[in-house]
């Protein structure tokens, strides 16, 4: 089977799934088992927190067995595919047959296994399919992949909202619709699944023992841990700081819908521009739309709207460059790419554990209690310094480490 250089559609409907299984979840899940089963929040974060370390802990080995399976691709991912739409069922539409912290846990495992191990052969496939396309195949195959997959986001953020105007069980649902999307997505990625003329694996050490690997590495996480802060804080600032409870939905659509319109545009600018030039502006902007989430205080949604937008925008960036960029370093110095991107896939996890292990104790211990209406000044102004000021100092390491960075040897 030969992999043909004018599906890239396909590489869109892939990533719109991969990225319906991703943040959404994050969001969606927690409230239907409140709701549903009246599992505390504080059980609940416990378990989400225990996932991303096993995400941390698990995605280098997933990088190995996507490698191992390699020559039989199209059927691990179909298994793949299964396991993703059936564990979603499970995680909304089955009723529990244990306790439903314990369904829920167990669900959510089987989710974002199966997302993990998907998304480093989608990566890892990518690198094949660039090869075979003209012209500069990682940034042309990147536009339509990200924007891909800020579309799933979207869709998926919106869509249980959206189906309760029409059915009783709006998540049963979205569970059904995401089984579906499952299957499509598989079979018209069915013809690309092939990795002919790839070389054989190179393991992990190839990788890290490469310096401009590490290098990306090391700037995907100072780039990748400031939405990692500020997702995980999100919520908490809009209804806390903003006082905007019931805004969380709508500006989280708004910053979605910006990265997926900006995400094309900053692959076009980078095949212009170059892709550090291009994405050092993108990090710029990204500063300067967190320091002006400094300067709010209760009732600037409308600049928040802003900010959202230009942030939302940045990020468009950030998800389009710079995995084509390390895709274009894996091509040369481990070309079957599973283990590049499991580690890549590893560093991601392992900002949203960093946020999650370190941002919310100091915000517990500022005295900061969610959905109270007279958190202590103290309390709301460690809010602000955490997801303001923190992202831009994460940036400006992010931006340092770049530019020092010659992209022209990868």
């Amino acid at each position: 089977m030969t992999v043909t250089t004018d599906r890239l559609p396909s590489y869109s409907l892939f990533a719109a799934l991969l990225a319906s299984a991703g943040l959404p979840i994050y969001i969606h899940a927690p409230k239907f088992y409140v709701d549903e089963y009246g599992v505390s929040l504080a059980a609940l974060g416990t378990v989400l927190f225990g996932l991303r370390l096993l995400d941390v802990v698990q995605d280098p080995f997933l990088g190995w067995l996507s490698e191992k399976t390699r020559d039989a691709r199209a059927a691990a991912v179909g298994i793949g595919c299964a396991v993703l739409g059936g564990s979603m069922l499970l995680l909304f539409a089955v009723p529990p047959f244990l306790p439903p912290v314990l369904w829920f846990a167990l669900s959510l495992t089987l989710v974002f296994s199966a997302f993990s191990f998907l998304t480093i052969n989608f990566y890892a496939q990518g690198v094949v399919k660039a090869a075979r396309l003209e012209g500069d195949g990682h940034l042309r195959l990147a536009r339509w992949r990200e924007s891909g997959a800020l579309a799933g986001v979207c869709a998926a953020s919106v869509a249980p909202v959206a189906l309760g105007f029409v059915f009783a069980a709006p998540f049963a649902g979205f569970a059904a619709g995401f089984a579906v999307l499952s299957l499509a997505a598989w079979w018209f990625m069915r013809p690309e699944w092939s990795t002919a003329g790839l070389g054989q694996s190179t393991g992990f050490a190839a990788v890290l023992s490469d310096p401009m690997a590490r290098r990306l590495l090391l700037i995907a996480f100072f780039n990748a841990a400031p939405v990692a802060v500020t997702s995980t804080l999100f919520l908490f600032f809009v209804e806390s700081r903003l006082e905007a409870p019931g805004f969380e939905g709508p500006l989280l659509l708004v910053f979605f819908l910006s990265a997926a319109l900006a995400a094309p545009l900053w692959g076009m600018m980078a095949e212009r521009f170059g892709p550090r030039d291009v994405l050092v502006v993108a990090m710029v902007l990204a500063i300067f739309s967190f320091g002006l989430a400094f300067t709010l205080g209760p009732g600037d949604w409308l600049l928040f709207t802003v900010i959202c937008i230009a942030s939302g925008a940045t990020l468009g960036a950030d998800l389009t460059l710079l995995p084509a960029i390390f895709a274009i370093r894996m091509a040369q110095v481990s070309p079957s790419a599973s283990e590049g991107f499991g580690l890549w896939s590893f560093v991601s996890k392992l900002t949203l554990a960093f946020a999650a292990v370190t941002l919310l104790p100091l915000l517990e211990n500022a005295g900061f209690q969610s959905g109270a209406t007279d958190n202590p000044p103290e309390a709301l102004a460690m809010l602000t310094l955490l997801y303001a000021a923190v992202p831009c100092a994460l940036k400006v390491i992010a931006i340092i480490l770049l530019s020092l960075t010659n992209l022209k040897e990868a």
